[in-house]
């Protein structure tokens, strides 16, 4: 039951993600209402529809049993053969943890990259065209294709073998065909960390920014340390927080970056730099901060 409600978790998980990132990109309006509150909420929902199917079996609809290879437990494939409610139960499993969210999957990152296509071609019509655009282009369709792609691989090897057993003689599907399917599904929890830390530099960022403040953490609490080079950490903390933040696009700005302290971070008090956005009306474009844009969507402007 644990594996089952595992496995389902994951693959509902990234289906989530795919339609926040959707929901945040194709239409901002609403995306930029998604709170962490939201987030929890959504991480909550995933778990309670995975458990629904897993907890299905011990409530006699379907049954949990050995593999045919015979070293893990998880559902019976032979009882679709001669029960009703197991077979019910494979085609609801094949329906709503695989069909769906798989054309959930590939329906937001089409969207996704339509979306940015577009965006692309509106900004060049005013601006010389720019590898950083051309870059973070390539970065979306890179992440898009590698997790369409790590889904598929995943689960359409279980979902082929599942469906084979249900509605053929289960007992013709050779163990080793089992036993496949569960290594790919199983390498997913893998590969799919791997795909968003090589296609995603916000989430390079983050994780360097969360690993460079743990060991901060543990160097101050150590008795050994010395003060001066304590001093030089802050001053180094405080020199990347001077580095320039992305966009979700993976766009980098640096407008009012300190270019005269970068050796003594620690000496520097001129003004933070500001996140801006260059605001297209007609033929010309200004640049402005983003405090001094206005809340309220504005259709004159891109």
């Amino acid at each position: 039951m644990c594996g089952v409600l595992f496995g389902l978790s994951s693959l509902t998980n990234l289906t989530a993600l795919s339609l926040v990132c959707c929901l945040k990109v194709c239409f901002p309006n609403h995306g930029n209402k998604f709170s962490s509150s939201h987030a929890r909420l959504l991480v909550a929902g995933v778990w309670c529809y995975a458990s629904v199917f897993a907890v299905g079996p011990l409530a006699q609809w379907g049954h949990y049993s050995a593999e045919p290879y015979g070293t893990a437990c998880c559902i019976d494939w032979h009882a679709p053969n001669h029960e009703l409610s197991a077979l019910s139960y494979i085609v609801c499993l094949f329906v709503f943890c695989y069909a769906l969210p798989c054309t959930v999957i590939f329906l937001s990152y089409t969207f996704i990259l339509l979306t940015v296509r577009g965006s692309r071609q509106a900004v060049q019509q005013h601006v010389s065209p720019q590898t950083k655009t051309t870059n973070a282009h390539a970065l979306i369709v890179k992440l898009s294709v590698a997790v369409c792609i790590g889904f598929l691989g995943a689960w359409t090897p279980y979902a082929a073998v599942a469906m084979w057993a249900a509605f053929g003689d289960a007992t013709q599907v050779p163990p080793a065909a089992f036993a496949l399917a569960a290594i790919f599904a199983k390498s997913s929890t893998i590969y799919n960390p791997m795909v968003y830390l090589l296609c995603k530099p916000n989430f390079r960022e983050c994780l360097y920014r969360d690993t460079s403040m743990l060991r901060q953490r543990i160097y101050r609490g150590s008795p050994q340390s010395d003060p001066r080079e304590r001093f030089g950490s802050n001053s180094q903390r405080n020199k990347d927080a001077s580095i320039s933040t992305r966009f979700s696009n993976g766009q980098q700005e640096s407008y009012g970056a300190c270019l005269h302290c970068t050796e003594n971070a620690a000496l520097c008090h001129l003004t933070p730099p500001q996140r801006t956005a260059c605001i297209l009306t007609g033929s010309s474009y200004r640049e402005v901060t983003v405090s001094q844009l206005s809340a309220k969507p504005q259709a004159d402007f891109l």
